[in-house]
């Protein structure tokens, strides 16, 4: 259960954050410092939290050090010294450049991991700038770097705000290994070594690490993984076509689990990507989840305002990761993976008992969820297969047959927790992947489809289900690997049946994106009217965001799709995709009054709407990784 007061503000209760927490442990030396972006929020949806549960749990001794000030005079990267083996650094939960600006470019003037969601309390870059702060002062402690912006920059990328191809940020920061993915399995298995007496820089064949390597000798690999040549930084650079190389082997490689090492050269040195460890199985997900967490910001930010991003999250529970969707803008299989990491019953009803014991929970859960809010226990049917399949979506364009798309465990698992003691209701706030629902994409949809819809619309929706159909163009659909538009047709004509023979009024709220490559004004001018005849004014809408290493932002940066060699449209300077994004709110046109009619004033143009007119209507939010626009998730 949640700790009583006595216990939230036991300083022992939380991970050390000052020099004094770490003396009334009677400890005389830590073994880790963790560097974080984020305020120290002791929740596992927070990355930086949950490894150093992992590492605490594991028997070491290890602080957290959040959102350091790195402009005075450095005190907060010395205030607990060195340690013992190594320093950690995150960016946080969030990649810094999208928390930072918008799709414009347009600084921020929030920042949701923040107390009180003031923005500054980070650099841009941050996994960057720490890094090279720590290597600074203590250029002999090794640095580990991890989280989603250090993840989804392992390998030669282009970035959006630099406009331009940067190299791996192993190289960029100096870090001396770097994690990519969802952390817990490279921890416990460094913080094994390390324990026995293994020195660091033996440390060169963990799985799901990167490292810096001299070119002319490369670290032995093991026996059961082959190599994958890379084209160099310096080709990337010159050539377009081999940066498209390099990232379709990058994806293929992503997709699988098991497969190959990437060796990717700079100058004179390489980077070496080592391949992931198998999916978690369902025990050892529940370990993660079954650790100490407070499920509070800690006490120091008591006084300080609220952090939005915990707000957010604090009634829901993530009941898996990852996501086979494969949706070319999202950085979700690439950073946790294809495959589904589910956890038990047990363990998601521990939470729930956990959250209701939370002093201001009121009875409703605001999400029963994760990536996506349907995938819940889904896997191959044969294993085997999967871990050889470099498909980098298991239901585009049409779903696997190998797949096991049975929604009963989910069904059933929605119900237990409606008939929770505690519980009043459970909504779903994830997005739902109604492609899993219909024949049409599905062939193996029937019962269990149909009666989990029928469970979440009168048992789980708030007023608004939100689903997420991007776009009605079929080019650009299948650009961005989504289902055909007619399919969000058929799933609103069966939300209305449902709600209607429920007796409740519900709404069916889409999500749509603007200047995705592909994406002409045509298209933006069709979809505004396919909309129309729906009678739907779209509200969730955000212009495309490049993020690194997604299949969205190599066609951005190159013009050409890696797989089929076409030249695509893109909306690349800030007039074309403001043209875009105004195409979606048509219904905010001012009236034409000049001939004494109430008439909206036509043109053959968008609208020109100012967005900083409409701040609530409006999300400029990337889904770096599936989700960050709707809530907040590592």
């Amino acid at each position: 259960m949640i700790p009583d007061s006595a216990t939230k503000n036991d300083p022992n209760s939380w991970l050390p954050v000052t020099l004094k927490d770490v003396v009334s442990r009677g400890w005389d030396e830590l073994d880790v410092i963790i560097f974080s972006g984020d305020a120290y929020v002791d929740h596992p949806s927070f990355g930086p939290a949950v490894i150093g549960r992992v590492i605490e749990n594991e028997g070491f001794r290890v602080a957290i050090v959040p959102q350091p000030n790195w402009q005075d005079d450095l005190r907060d990267f010395r205030k607990l010294g060195r340690p013992k083996y190594f320093f950690g650094v995150t960016a946080g939960n969030m990649d810094s450049m999208v928390n930072h600006y918008t799709a414009a470019k347009r600084l921020r003037s929030d920042d949701a991991y923040t107390p009180g969601g003031k923005a500054g309390f980070r650099p841009d870059y941050p996994t960057i700038v720490y890094t090279q702060i720590l290597k600074k002062i203590y250029p002999d402690v090794p640095v580990v770097i991890g989280g989603i912006e250090a993840s989804m920059r392992r390998l030669t990328h282009y970035d959006y705000w630099k406009d331009k191809i940067e190299p791996s940020i192993l190289i960029g920061s100096g870090a001396d290994l770097l994690i990519y993915g969802i952390g817990e399995q490279p921890v416990r298995e460094i913080m094994r070594l390390m324990g026995k007496g293994v020195p660091f820089s033996s440390l060169k064949t963990i799985p799901q690490t990167g490292l810096v390597a001299e070119k002319n000798t490369l670290p032995q690999s093991r026996k059961e993984w082959s190599d994958i040549n890379l084209h160099s930084f310096e080709e990337c650079l010159a050539e377009k076509d081999h940066f498209a190389s390099n990232f379709v082997r990058f994806e293929k490689e992503s997709n699988k689990f098991a497969a190959s090492r990437l060796i990717e050269t700079f100058m004179d040195k390489a980077v070496i990507i080592n391949p992931p460890y198998k999916p978690m199985e369902e025990e050892e997900a529940d370990r993660s989840y079954d650790l100490p967490y407070m499920y509070l910001p800690h006490p120091k930010y008591n006084k300080k305002g609220t952090i939005p991003a915990y707000e957010m999250i604090k009634f829901s529970v993530n009941i898996h990761r990852g996501c086979f969707g494969g949706c070319s803008f999202c950085a979700i299989a690439a950073h946790q993976g294809k495959q589904i990491i589910s956890r038990s019953e047990r363990s998601i009803m521990n939470e729930i008992d956990k959250i209701t014991a939370l002093p201001d929970f009121k009875g409703y859960l605001s999400d029963l969820g994760g990536p996506s809010a349907n995938m819940y226990k889904m896997k191959g049917r044969n294993m085997e297969t999967c871990s050889r399949c470099s498909r980098p979506s298991c239901i585009w364009p049409k779903v696997c047959n190998n797949l096991d798309t049975s929604h009963q465990e989910l069904t059933k698992l929605y119900r237990k927790v409606n008939r929770r003691e505690g519980i009043k209701k459970a909504f779903i706030g994830s997005g739902v992947r109604y492609d899993l629902l219909f024949p049409e994409c599905n062939p193996n949809a029937g019962k269990s489809e149909n009666e989990y819809l029928e469970e979440l619309i009168k048992g789980h929706v708030s007023g608004r289900l939100k689903v997420a159909p991007e776009h009605t163009s079929s080019g650009v659909l299948f650009q961005m690997r989504k289902p055909p538009f007619t399919l969000f047709r058929k799933l609103k004509n069966r939300f209305i049946q449902i709600s209607e023979a429920a007796g409740v009024k519900y709404e069916l709220i889409p999500y749509f994106i603007s200047s995705h490559p592909g994406c002409t004004d045509k298209d933006m001018k069709e979809l505004v009217e396919e909309v129309k005849t729906l009678g739907i004014k779209p509200e969730q809408v955000q212009d495309f965001t490049p993020t690194p290493m997604t299949l969205s932002t190599l066609i951005y940066y190159t013009g050409k799709d890696p797989y089929s060699g076409k030249k695509l449209y893109v909306a690349r300077n800030s007039e074309e995709k403001k043209r875009q994004k105004e195409y979606f709110f048509w219904y905010k046109q001012k009236p034409d009054r000049s001939s004494g009619s109430d008439r909206t004033r036509k043109s053959h143009k968008a609208p020109r709407i100012n967005p900083e007119r409409y701040p609530k209507k409006v999300n400029d939010s990337n889904k770096y990784g599936r989700g960050t626009r709707r809530k907040y998730k590592s």
